[in-house]
């Protein structure tokens, strides 16, 4: 599979608290693997969750005996926020801090994903179709889930970044999980809100409907994002499963 990986700082913040890791080649018992992580709890504890999460979420992986890969990640996250937990519990500075977290694979076709936040996975389908997989666990996003909120009002907007789950907030965590079938010609996209809250769906679906290779839609995505404000850090991982990895039927 082809795939571009990069984290760019923005245009405001001074620090970048967003954490990515990408590699086609195996890890652990899974076929490959994906991750973006945005901090959360000031620049230091921030940037210290979202990369603790991050590299110790492949060692557990690398280390994990399971096969399935709902599994593998599960099994795994959880290991990793007890182990955040401590962290902050050992020392007073990362006491608020926290993490989402977006987490893929590929294997036999089949698209795995774990959602913590409101970091994103989308789908380009049919080369020119962009689907959100993962749901945002957001106060707004409850709220319109309720009906007692329009998503796109000022109130929306304006609450945005509240979040009501993340990696290393409490003793335990829950992620939801998501199966999708992959077809030829799909793209798959993870990204931290920092691309999603300046660049409107439409607009991406555009870039990734260009016929141009991921590296280079991936940088026009970031650079997307700047221009439009980049008033967060911007992630983004863009991956193009070869037809061998996709199912045919």
């Amino acid at each position: 599979m082809h795939f571009f990986a990069g984290t760019d700082t923005g245009k405001v913040r001074k620090e970048n608290e967003d954490h990515i890791f990408a590699s086609a080649s195996p890890v652990g018992p899974l076929k490959n693997l994906f991750l973006v992580a945005d901090g959360m709890g000031g620049y230091q504890g921030g940037e210290y969750a979202s990369r603790y999460v991050t590299e110790r979420l492949v060692q557990e992986i690398q280390n994990s005996r399971k096969t399935n890969p709902v599994s593998v990640l599960n099994d795994s996250i959880q290991q990793v926020n007890r182990g955040l937990r401590e962290e902050a519990r050992r020392n007073w500075q990362y006491a608020e801090m926290g993490t989402t977290l977006v987490a893929a694979t590929v294997e036999a076709g089949t698209l795995y994903i774990a959602n913590i936040g409101d970091s994103r996975l989308y789908v380009l389908e049919d080369g020119t179709t962009l689907r959100q997989i993962t749901r945002d666990h957001s106060w707004v996003e409850e709220m319109v889930a309720d009906g007692k909120l329009q998503r796109d009002s000022v109130t929306y907007w304006e609450n945005k970044n509240i979040i009501t789950r993340a990696v290393g907030i409490e003793d335990t965590v829950t992620a939801d999980f998501f199966e999708t079938e992959l077809k030829p010609g799909e793209k798959i996209l993870l990204c931290s809100d920092g691309l999603s809250n300046m660049v409107e769906d439409g607009e991406i679906q555009e870039i990734l409907s260009r016929p141009e290779p991921v590296e280079t839609l991936g940088t026009v995505l970031i650079e997307k994002g700047k221009e439009n404000g980049g008033r967060d850090n911007i992630s983004v991982i863009l991956v193009e499963p070869e037809s061998d990895e996709v199912s045919v039927c």
